[in-house]
């Protein structure tokens, strides 16, 4: 059951599950806070887990006007402060890791470590780095709902969706053309001009090597200019990562975060 934070002109859905160090995950551009209803259970044993929707995602409620990066990451800065922890781990998805990496530069006092899965590197648009991916997709977005089996392959190998046939209609329901759908895009499509090399955290960043949204070479190129980081190829697995492989990523969250102490060098 969702609870809910006002801070200015936002009202902020969110949900806390287990006990232990605070740990906060961030969805996608598409999705809200249920895509981590299977990990959180997962990581709840050994984490206080903290989901919530983003501006004009889920049940959160947000202004007429489309917000920015820079918003989105102040907005999870005031709900981290507003619950009371002075420092969280964050994991971030695909567009919430762009969400993440604004957290951690703009505000890195709070965070401890920091796990980047299926995303791409600060400050670079989406349209820049892969305009050929960003052209289907935007073709495809633009005929839902008729398009949405066609997208989910975009997101989960077919192997995956063989197996889990009620996802190839995961987007069904989006309505490309809504007011509020075309505010998130614009809110997507906003960048922050800062390097990732900026960062500061532990960092680990995980790809999937089947991801056709965000091939693996643009993850690998956001861990090679963090500083202390760390990075993980999944095999076998696409994009929606906590999704397909929900057990791996469980687990390889959990021994990132509980390392005590990294060395000065961290492996490729």
């Amino acid at each position: 059951m969702a609870e809910f934070l006002q801070t200015g002109a936002v009202r902020t859905a969110y949900e806390c599950l287990g006990s232990g160090p605070p740990i906060v995950l961030m969805h996608g551009a598409e999705a809200s806070r249920q895509m981590f209803a299977a990990l959180g259970e997962l990581l709840a044993p050994h984490f206080t887990v903290i989901t919530y929707d983003q501006r004009d995602c889920g049940e959160t409620e947000g202004p007429a006007q489309a917000g920015t990066l820079a918003d989105l990451a102040d907005d999870a800065a005031a709900l981290i402060r507003a619950l009371g922890h002075a420092r969280v781990h964050v994991f971030g998805s695909s567009f919430g890791g762009r969400v993440a990496q604004a957290l951690a530069l703009r505000h890195p006092e709070l965070i401890d470590r920091l796990v980047l899965a299926s995303t791409w590197p600060l400050p670079h648009t989406y349209e820049a780095l892969y305009p050929e991916g960003a052209d289907s997709l935007n073709a495809l977005r633009a005929k839902l709902p008729d398009s949405a089996q066609e997208l989910a392959s975009w997101f989960f190998p077919e192997a995956f969706l063989n197996e889990r046939s009620e996802l190839r209609l995961v987007f069904a329901g989006v309505r490309p053309q809504s007011e509020r759908s075309q505010r998130r895009a614009r809110t997507v499509g906003s960048h922050l001009d800062r390097s990732p090399g900026e960062i500061s955290a532990q960092t680990l960043v995980l790809t999937g090597e089947e991801d056709r949204v965000v091939p693996p070479r643009l993850s690998l190129q956001l861990a090679d200019a963090i500083p202390k980081s760390r990075r993980l190829m999944l095999a076998g697995i696409g994009h929606a990562i906590a999704m397909q492989a929900t057990q791996r990523v469980a687990d390889a969250i959990c021994e990132f975060l509980m390392i005590q102490e990294f060395p000065d060098a961290s492996p490729s």
